[in-house]
């Protein structure tokens, strides 16, 4: 909202660059708003994120790749999927380069706009039965650039909600970024499920499918309203007034801090890995093997995605007492010591039994999420985080996300189609992320004055 100068009604700056917080109750306010402006964000973020995912799985198949066998045209759809996956590192670092020189906040409503108006224009794309081969080729240039968003999206977000939390509440702060990610999940299946239900199958197939990517838009302008409204992170301010500013900060990145960078990417590898496994690429495997039902398919994910919010607030909490590294390897041995359950009970081909598999899978996962944010947040001191942060994220993104699908489908060939060959995946992956976190060395960004999150409860 701006008033009649032009400038945000609720801004927190004065005209000469002085904050506005008079008192306690102000900053708490500005606070408040930050932290809801991270979760708003990252929520529509990863609802775009996921109706596109949820229409590879169900959709694009028919509308883009009809010539294909129903496997191959399944693959060939979940492939315009895995595009966004291997782009979005280069959003990270272009969001984190500009992110670290001219600030957050600014990179935040690009970014937005940035992946949310290519969301909305893929609900407007024209199928292969319209104008034949580009059709698939715009889809995947819709694909690309909602990648490049969201790979700076993430990093921004996490760093808005750190950057403005109050003392030792970074860690809560921090994991409403992390929200989004069920949030959008839950909300984008929601949307998906109803516009499947109200419609016949060959409605949705035909054009229902488009309704879930052009409501976006809405959710897009409210979010940057919102977004508009916030000054810019303290931390961020102080390292210009400083004049500590990185020129490249990549390149500072790579050569101050190679250890966090590695480290961190590892460590958070297996959480995207398994979170999309469930919610995205079981969901052919659902309908094809064990014969469920889209919809039965798409009330699955929307099962994990309640219980993986559920995880992550209850994490988040215990973590602002214990630290960030008991939950998040509390999480890790979970998925580790659940992958095969999970899949036996998945595939006895029993709904009832599916569904329990599905919700402790999404406890197990929110349970590693919680904490996440600000894990990587300190791994990287403030002339470098946004970089830092994202690129690590992202590429863990790609390394989970992007290798799961291939891994997934070549060890269920080996296994005679047999889920539980898959099994091998969640725990090699698990197994690797839990033996990174030893080698993270927390609290580099922190903070004058500030308690490491490792160090909460007397934990290193």
């Amino acid at each position: 909202m701006a008033d009649g100068s032009g400038k945000c009604a609720y801004s927190s700056v004065s005209d000469s660059g002085t904050p506005r917080f008079p008192d306690r109750h102000s900053r708490s306010a500005h606070q408040a708003r930050a932290a809801a402006a991270s979760l708003i964000g990252t929520t529509i973020e990863f609802y775009d994120f996921f109706i596109y995912g949820l229409a590879a799985g169900l959709v694009f198949a028919s509308r883009f790749f009809p010539s294909f066998s129903p496997v191959a045209g399944t693959l060939a759809s979940l492939s315009t999927f895995l595009v966004g996956f291997l782009v979005r590192p280069v959003g990270a670092v272009l969001f984190g380069h500009f992110g670290d020189r001219i600030g957050r906040k600014r990179l935040l409503v690009v970014s937005l706009v940035t992946a949310g108006g290519a969301t909305f224009v893929t609900g407007l794309l024209p199928t292969y039965s319209d104008v034949g081969v580009a059709a698939p080729v715009l889809l995947v240039v819709c694909r690309i650039i909602q990648g490049v968003g969201l790979g700076g999206e993430w990093g921004g977000a996490v760093l808005m909600a750190v950057e403005h939390a109050p003392p030792n509440r970074r860690i809560v702060y921090g994991s409403l970024p992390q929200l989004g990610n069920p949030a959008g999940l839950v909300l984008a299946t929601a949307i998906t499920l109803l516009c499947s239900t109200l419609i016949s199958r060959e409605q949705f197939q035909a054009w229902g499918w488009r309704i879930p990517f052009l409501l976006s838009i809405t959710l897009v302008v409210a979010g940057v309203i919102v977004r508009l409204c916030l000054r810019e992170s303290a931390a961020f301010d102080r390292v210009r007034e400083s004049r500590q500013l990185v020129r490249f900060p990549l390149g500072a990145l790579v050569r101050r801090h190679p250890r966090a960078l590695v480290a961190g990417t590892l460590a958070v590898t297996a959480s995207p890995a398994v979170g999309l496994l469930l919610s995205v690429y079981l969901i052919p495997y659902g309908q094809q093997v064990l014969r469920f039902s889209p919809t039965a398919m798409l009330l699955l994910s929307g099962m994990f995605g309640i219980t993986f919010f559920l995880g992550v607030l209850v994490s988040a909490r215990i973590s602002e007492h214990l630290g960030v590294r008991p939950l998040t390897v509390l999480g890790l041995v979970s998925m580790v010591v659940w992958a095969i359950p999970f899949f036996l009970l998945l595939d006895s081909r029993s709904y009832p039994a599916a569904l329990i598999a599905y919700a402790v899978s999404g406890l197990t996962v929110g349970t590693v999420n919680g904490p996440q944010a600000t894990l990587l947040a300190e791994l990287f001191p403030a002339q470098v985080r946004y970089s830092g942060a994202s690129v690590a994220f992202q590429i863990s993104s790609v390394l989970g996300g992007a290798l799961t699908p291939i891994a997934s489908t070549a060890l269920l060939a080996v296994g005679g189609g047999n889920g539980l060959a898959v099994a091998v995946w969640v725990v090699g992956i698990s197994v690797t992320s839990l033996v990174s976190l030893p080698c993270l060395r927390l609290g580099v960004g922190v903070e004058p004055g500030e308690v490491p999150a490792a160090e909460l409860g007397g934990l290193t």
